[in-house]
């Protein structure tokens, strides 16, 4: 029993000893859980201490967007995207002639960008454009972490958006403010425009150097053709320079710019924007530049001044901000013609007068020789002055001379015109020597006023003008020998004395109003003489188509006389002439000044069966939106002449170039009509003439109005000129006869020494136009002279061609009748013996 009961407290015992140790696992399990809810206490506690600091961050993130809310710059800069552009300026065949801009610039639609531009840009810039919503997250927080790192702000992670919100909404400055405001803008871009409108903004808007804005620009600086037509290496080359121009510029660094080239170009293979053939292609291809661009000043810098003026007065500022389009009359061909041949003329002017260097001090100064200016010289104006050398810099290229009480120098780097060789400046002139010379301001002033730099002004000055008759249009306008932007156009702006040339106003009055035929015998009186020397006698009577044509002074006042001034001067003004006309003798002589427009619009109306319409420089505008703007001013025409009488002049001033001043005219082989003018003291030379085609005038003088020297004339220093021109100008035209009108003319023999009518069996008889109504109805009586002497009659009475030099010399302002000016002019510089 005892033993059973022994057994049964063990069993019993055995089942508590398993309890006690169920216990303790349960103490131990207990433990584990008290750490588990402690771990999971403390991370609830977390959690909602980051939810409460994610909230608080949202919060300040809210009131920091809300705080850059208020003044952000609005949308409608961008909805309206209206940047500065180019304005280009165009010859009639679309040549350029000048661009005109604040920032060079021309805008394109994204339609006429590339699909390869596109892709090119998005692989270097921005690949997942199209996916986002106009901010790259991962972008901005790795740009976050380079920053905090940093201290500064050095990464943006920009999107094209981004970009396009920077560049033409906010500032380029790198600080939070302008990040947190790119954000907003961005976002609110994304909402407002499609991404073919985001990134049309872009491609227009970026910089890709050499003041190069936009795809469209810099596709023409650098490969020479529009944007439409790059192809994929083109356009990989473009699409690698936003990230630094000035850097990957292929006219910087080719062999830089061609491996950020085929950079883009693995881009675009990498991201399937182009097949691995297509890039593997590109890659092969050289890259080529189109020739840099020649300076355009050479061409029609004149026109290119007087347009601006022009169309600025129609449409004011907005010109210059840009994208209108303005085609002038100017034909490029003509104008290179133009200017050639006004240099070719000055040039020969200056050899005749030794105006070349090398130029050597005068020993023995003489009578008449240029002394130097005393004083001291202005800054403004071009004033001219004769400078002592004083020395020369050939490292620096400079003349060192003095001028008066100021000392400066000359470039000599800027004067090719007068050193064609190019000779050093101790080669050019030696100490002593006397130049002219004028103020350069623009360059050197001193601190006193003066100026320290000058230019030379050897020789003359010219312009030449050409326009269409049957349309006005002036297909050529030269204003001086230099092609420079902001120069003197002396075409436009000079007025001088235009001498002879006038006189076909005074003669077309005179045969408007029926009281000369160029068969009218015009009596001349005795040449002027010394005081207490008997009066010669007067010479022949001439017909006035030989006055005209031998350019005789005493000839053109009597039909002055006859026609009236004041109705000279009524007609000057149906022919476009405003400049200042007084009615005096002098009149007929050409003393009242013009410009050379004025004069070849008139002689254009010659040409032009006497209708006048003012020169048109301008064939039309075109806006930056594509509209044609309607020209202000357009040119009216006016009947000045009716057309039979100019025919008749236009037939009088032929015999100007057949027999008279201008006969080395005959040598362009067709009918031209003009008449060669001098001035007093021949001080300007002209030429103003006409074809069916063309007219055009020449003038050459000094800018100061000195003597051009002696034997200078419109024969010899214009005229050379005006042939060169003509001669390109009709190159491949056909010769043409001034159209005779269908009504009003009348043609006769008639006898040369009277100007009526031939008589029966007369020989060398004259065919002659006239006005219907005043052609001559009675014939001339036979002349009482022996057999033989009838030709030398004829003959004697007609000025040998060999002296209309002398006729038609300037006269003197209200000179005597008759009186023929004096020539002479002070020598020419001095020069050394040819090297």
């Amino acid at each position: 029993m005892e033993a059973e009961r022994r057994g049964v407290e063990r069993a019993e015992r055995e089942p508590r000893g398993d309890r006690r140790e169920s216990g303790a696992d349960r103490a131990r399990s207990k433990t584990r859980r008290g750490g588990l809810r402690t771990v999971l206490l403390w991370l609830r506690r977390l959690a909602l201490l980051g939810v409460a600091l994610f909230g608080a961050g949202c919060f300040a993130f809210f009131l920091v967007l809300r705080h850059y809310e208020h003044d952000l710059p609005s949308l409608d800069d961008i909805k309206q995207y209206d940047p500065p552009q180019v304005s280009r300026i165009l010859a009639r065949d679309g040549t350029l002639l000048a661009e005109v801009f604040i920032e060079r610039r021309t805008v394109v639609g994204i339609d006429a960008v590339p699909q390869a531009l596109k892709l090119a840009v998005l692989a270097a810039e921005d690949a997942e454009f199209y996916e986002h919503d106009g901010l790259d997250y991962l972008g901005m927080l790795r740009a976050l972490w380079v920053n905090v790192r940093s201290g500064s702000m050095r990464q943006g992670g920009s999107t094209i958006t981004q970009q396009v919100v920077k560049n033409l909404l906010l500032s380029q400055e790198r600080t939070f403010a302008r990040k947190c405001k790119e954000v907003l803008l961005a976002r609110r871009i994304e909402q407002a425009l499609s991404k073919d409108e985001i990134l049309e903004l872009y491609l227009n808007h970026i910089y890709l150097g050499h003041g190069r804005y936009g795809v469209e620009e810099a596709s023409r600086y650098y490969f020479g053709k529009g944007v439409s037509e790059l192809g994929l290496a083109e356009a990989a080359l473009l699409a690698g320079l936003p990230k630094g121009p000035s850097i990957y510029s292929p006219r910087v660094d080719l062999e830089r710019s061609r491996k950020r080239r085929d950079w883009v170009l693995e881009q675009m293979g990498e991201k399937g924007f182009a097949t691995a053939e297509a890039v593997a292609q590109a890659r092969a291809q050289r890259v080529v530049l189109a020739p840099a661009a020649e300076s355009m000043n050479e061409l029609a810098p004149e026109v290119v001044d007087e347009v601006e003026r022009l169309v600025h007065a129609q449409i004011g500022d907005g010109f210059k901000h840009g994208g209108y389009s303005v085609t002038t009359t100017i034909d490029p061909a003509l104008q290179a013609s133009a200017r050639a041949a006004l240099r070719k003329n000055l040039d020969a002017y200056a050899e005749r007068h030794k105006l070349l260097p090398p130029f050597t001090r005068v020993q023995k100064p003489k009578k008449g020789d240029p002394t130097p200016f005393q004083g001291t010289p202005e800054a403004k104006g071009r004033k001219v002055y004769w400078a002592v050398v004083t020395g020369a810099d050939d490292p620096k290229g400079t003349l060192a001379l003095r001028v008066g009480t100021a000392e400066g120098v000359v470039e000599l780097g800027r004067e090719r015109r007068y050193n064609p060789k190019s000779l050093p400046p101790s080669r050019f002139a030696e100490p002593g020597a006397l130049v002219r010379v004028s103020a350069v301001t623009e360059r050197g002033v001193g601190p006193d006023g003066v100026p320290t730099r000058f230019r030379l002004e050897l020789g003359p000055e010219g312009a030449l003008v050409a326009i269409d008759p049957r349309s006005a249009e002036v297909v050529a306008l030269v204003g001086g020998y230099e092609a420079v932007r902001g120069g003197l156009d002396r075409a436009t702006f000079a007025r001088r004395q235009p001498g002879s040339s006038f006189k076909p106003f005074v003669y077309a009055t005179a045969l408007a109003a029926r009281k000369l035929t160029p068969a009218t015998l015009i009596e001349l009186p005795a040449p002027p003489t010394k005081p207490g020397v008997e009066p010669g006698a007067p010479p022949p009577p001439l017909r006035a188509r030989v006055a005209l044509a031998q350019s005789v002074n005493a000839a053109a006042q009597w039909v002055l006389r006859t026609a009236g001034a004041e109705n000279v001067i009524a007609l000057a003004r149906r022919l476009g002439v405003t400049s200042r006309l007084e009615p005096t003798d002098s009149l007929a002589l050409g003393a009242y000044e013009v410009t050379p427009r004025e004069l070849a619009a008139a002689y254009g109306a010659f040409a032009n069966g006497g209708v006048y319409r003012a020169p048109v420089l301008v064939r039309k505008i075109v806006a930056p939106d594509g509209r044609e703007l309607a020209l202000a001013g357009a040119p009216v025409e006016t009947r000045a002449l009716d057309e039979d009488v100019t025919f008749v002049l236009a037939s009088m001033l032929t015999s100007v170039v057949e027999e008279g001043t201008a006969v080395k005219a005959r040598s362009l082989g067709r009918p031209v009509a003009g008449k060669t003018g001098t001035s007093n003291d021949a001080k300007d030379a002209w030429f103003a003439g006409f074809t069916p085609d063309f007219a055009a005038v020449v003038w050459t003088g000094y800018d100061d109005a000195v003597p051009l020297g002696r034997g200078e004339s419109g024969a010899v220093s214009a005229l050379p000129a005006f042939i060169d021109f003509m001669r390109e100008a009709h190159r491949g035209l056909p010769a043409r006869a001034f159209g005779e009108p269908a009504a009003g003319i009348r043609h006769a023999r008639i006898d040369p020494r009277t100007g009526l009518l031939a008589y029966a069996d007369e020989k060398g008889t004259l065919d002659e136009v006239f006005l219907a109504g005043s052609e001559p109805t009675e014939p001339a009586e036979p002349p009482d002279a022996g057999p033989g002497d009838e030709a030398d009659a004829g003959a004697a009475e007609v000025p040998d061609a060999g002296a209309a030099t002398a006729l038609d010399a300037g006269p003197e302002v209200d000179a005597p009748l008759g009186e023929v000016a004096d020539e002479r002019a002070p020598d020419a510089l001095p020069r050394a013996p040819a090297p």
